[in-house]
């Protein structure tokens, strides 16, 4: 397996468009109650912790930058076998190929719910999920420009959904806020660690870079992906703080939609509706990244073609999102997928950079280095 990864110039991408691709990970159905499992834990200084979480993600996403800067066009599975061998690199690799697949079927079984609780409870969840994967499907097998302009089209579609936040934002209580910075480091870092989940999703940057083109302004799109996400992610929480009692944020499940449902206008009746079916125009990027990660995935591991490995994942993708049923199973599914990615995308970069720079000095020391 070559560490580097050889891109024919007609499918690479310009940096610029890492800003939707990173934005279009981290929105996910996971906003859709993020801001009640930052509140359970920072209270009224949850604005605090969402700052934390976005140092720390800018920081990560350095450290990502650098481990890609010594490769000239690797990813991640190339850059684990470069240093950890062909055996425990492609393991790591496994488990990163894994973890995009749990997160996808956490995104596909909480969306089905949301759509469920909502919208149609005696609907098929695998009528629905099919429905999800053939769009899903559709996107991969155009490739890698296609996915991008998919993530483009989609994010400037849904942009408009934050208009509707100017009804509630007008009635906020800003007392509600006071008093401020009574939560203790401890309860802001929890806070913070609630948002990580919801933030995910650049990690996909280990994947993307080597289809980049001009890898020299790869930096300033990301940070400004990650920088956009976590504003919204602010604002968001923000507004629901003000809007709500304090002591009833905690009961909303899905404390956005609960949010937009007690929107009001002359022209139109239940908001809640368009957004949870406008949600789906978010999910789709989101899903459509995670399955096109598996497939790349597996082609760089054990070469095999993506495009006759995107019909079995989606096979039992489908398979496993239909016999998730309950909501508790998915809060659990949620949780451990929640834990694994907090390692996978914020603690592991750290451990392996310390590896990169060590097997970099190796080997030029042996007059070996010629990446």
């Amino acid at each position: 397996m070559n560490v580097n990864v050889k891109v024919p110039a007609h499918v690479m991408i310009r940096a610029f468009y890492l800003f939707f691709l990173i934005t279009s990970l981290q929105f996910g159905v996971g906003t859709m109650g993020a801001p009640r499992y930052i509140f359970k834990f920072a209270q009224q200084d949850s604005w605090v912790s969402i700052l934390i979480a976005f140092a720390f993600i800018i920081l990560t996403v350095a450290v990502m930058f650098i481990i890609l800067n010594q490769y000239e066009n690797a990813d991640i599975f190339g850059i684990q076998v470069d240093v950890f061998g062909n055996f425990l690199g492609k393991f790591l690799g496994i488990i990163y190929v894994s973890y995009f697949g749990m997160g996808l079927i956490t995104v596909i079984a909480t969306y089905i719910e949301v759509v469920q609780m909502f919208l149609y409870p005696t609907f098929p969840t695998y009528v629905i999920a099919t429905l999800i994967l053939l769009l899903v499907i559709y996107a991969i097998t155009g490739g890698i420009r296609v996915i991008t302009g998919v993530a483009f089209i989609f994010f400037l579609a849904t942009q408009t959904l934050l208009i509707f936040l100017y009804d509630p934002m007008s009635r906020m209580e800003w007392g509600h806020f006071l008093p401020m910075f009574q939560a203790s480091p401890k309860e802001l870092m929890q806070g913070a660690k609630a948002t990580f989940f919801t933030n995910s999703g650049f990690e996909m940057l280990f994947l993307l870079y080597p289809f980049i083109e001009n890898k020299e302004k790869t930096k300033l799109p990301t940070f400004l992906g990650i920088a956009y996400s976590s504003l919204i992610l602010l604002v968001l929480t923000i507004v629901l703080i003000g809007y709500f009692s304090l002591e009833h944020i905690e009961d909303l499940e899905w404390s956005l939609l609960t949010l937009f449902k007690s929107v009001s206008f002359t022209f139109v009746e239940r908001i809640d509706y368009i957004v949870i079916m406008a949600w789906l125009l978010i999910i789709i990027p989101n899903n459509v990244l995670l399955l096109w990660g598996m497939t790349y995935g597996l082609n760089r591991l054990f070469n095999i073609k993506q495009k006759g490995s995107i019909y079995v994942l989606a096979g039992i993708i489908l398979l496993v999102v239909s016999f998730v049923k309950y909501d508790y199973q998915i809060l659990k599914l949620t949780d451990f997928i929640a834990q694994i990615g907090f390692w996978i995308a914020f603690i592991y970069p750290f451990i392996l950079l310390p590896c990169v720079l060590i097997r970099k000095k190796w080997k030029r020391s042996k007059g070996l280095d010629n990446s």
